[in-house]
């Protein structure tokens, strides 16, 4: 693990002081190494389905794990999109004179060695390694032992197309066992290595990355995503967000877990928003009200208010007015992401202005919080803290700034 260290902080010297040329033909070179390789890519994800199907892990989590032939492509895609991302590194984003005459500006640098623990989904691989890529970062990745050959696949076209390119391949470390110790290690005596540590997957990771880093740490611990129905919503739109927000993907942590609906549209919301979901195969569980109008649905307990779900499973209550919402999404959220749907524009400023989440949307699915839906070529992961970086962790989000002061032979008093 030191040796890992060692060479990613030695290869990250270097990078920071590459062009955006150099980084841009390293992707590209890895997005071509990934497309002539999609078979052994694929292989590898072979092994690491069947070894998935055995250990018994659920129809979400196979689905987070499997890759195809548009998977993989679209892997070659992302990384073919962060190249194309203005560069990162070097910006001016603030500059000012001070009365004797400094100039000092704020300029943008690379953070220097991201360490990056995941699970099941292989991608993650390429997203990570192209973002700290492109914004001068050497990376250190830890995939799940679930996508073990998979990550390892993929990983092998990222340093090939390092290489190919004529940058230190080191840039992009893997710990090449599956064994805990290994994050334990990673975790609690690397700081002389690591800057900086992000962890995508459940709950158990992120808080023991969380709990034991001793670097700084950008991620997030649940997303216990909200659809606030406000009695101005209409009702297509209410049905399709909901469904989409659920159902497009439930092992994602921008699906939505909770749905709230507004008493005075109860009547005419629960039923054909619940009715959809049921027919896509969602289980509903439901405050009385909730239960009282679909017979379908099972009582929620209190812990359902505030369970990340990941699967085909809603909460559902009704709550009196949007003050009623935005206190509930206070209460039980995570910081993650939340909707309002409504046609009443003062209302969406409201819940915009009152809802303290990293991403909040009105009128559109929750599953576009993402980094590539964004415009940011592709993320990390979901940053729900306040420090340094907050929403979609892309590009631009793992940099940090120095200042930078010109002269004229001043000296202070």
């Amino acid at each position: 693990m030191n040796a890992i260290g060692e060479a990613a902080r030695r290869a990250a010297a270097v990078l920071a002081l590459s062009s955006d040329d150099e980084r841009n033909a390293a992707l590209h070179a890895a997005a071509a190494a990934i497309r002539k390789r999609c078979d052994d890519i694929l292989a590898a994800n072979a092994k690491d389905m069947a070894q998935g199907r055995e250990r018994g892990l659920s129809a979400a989590m196979l689905d987070r794990l499997m890759l195809d032939a548009d998977r993989v492509e679209a892997m070659a895609r992302g990384t073919e999109a962060v190249a194309e991302l203005p560069d990162p590194v070097g910006k001016r984003i603030a500059e000012w004179e001070r009365p004797n005459g400094l100039v000092i500006q704020r300029v943008t640098v690379p953070l220097g060695v991201i360490g990056i623990i995941y699970e099941s989904r292989p991608n993650v691989t390429a997203d990570a390694a192209a973002l700290c890529l492109k914004s001068g970062n050497a990376s250190i990745l830890r995939g799940g032992s679930e996508s073990y050959h998979s990550s390892h696949a993929i990983y092998e076209c990222l340093r090939a197309g390092l290489a190919d390119a004529g940058i230190d391949a080191d840039a992009v470390q893997m710990v090449p066992t599956t064994d805990r110790e290994a994050v334990g290690y990673l975790l609690s005596s690397m700081s002389e290595w690591i800057d900086v540590v992000v962890p995508r997957g459940g709950k158990g990771l992120i808080k023991r990355v969380q709990d034991d880093a001793r670097v700084p740490v950008i991620g997030h611990l649940e997303g216990i995503c909200h659809v606030y129905l406000h009695e101005a919503a209409a009702t297509d739109m209410a049905c399709n967000i909901a469904l989409n927000a659920k159902m497009r993907r439930t092992g994602i942590c921008g699906a939505a877990e909770t749905v709230l609906v507004d008493r005075a549209a109860a009547d005419r919301l629960v039923p054909a928003v619940s009715d959809v979901l049921i027919d896509a195969g969602c289980e509903i569980r439901g405050d009385e009200t909730v239960t009282r109008l679909v017979t379908a649905a099972d009582p929620a307990d209190e812990a359902d208010w505030s369970t990340e779900y990941l699967d085909a499973i809603v909460s559902m209550r009704v709550v009196d007015d949007i003050d009623a919402a935005i206190r509930h999404i206070a209460h039980y959220g995570s910081g993650h992401t939340e909707c309002i749907v409504t046609a009443d524009a003062a209302a969406a400023e409201r819940f915009f202005r009152d809802v303290d989440s990293a991403i909040v949307l009105q009128n559109a699915s929750t599953q576009f919080a993402d980094g590539g839906e964004f415009g940011m070529g592709a993320e990390i992961g979901i940053a729900t803290g306040r420090v340094h970086a907050r929403g979609p962790v892309g590009a631009d989000q793992l940099t940090s700034y120095k200042y930078v002061v010109r002269g004229s032979g001043q000296v202070r008093a």
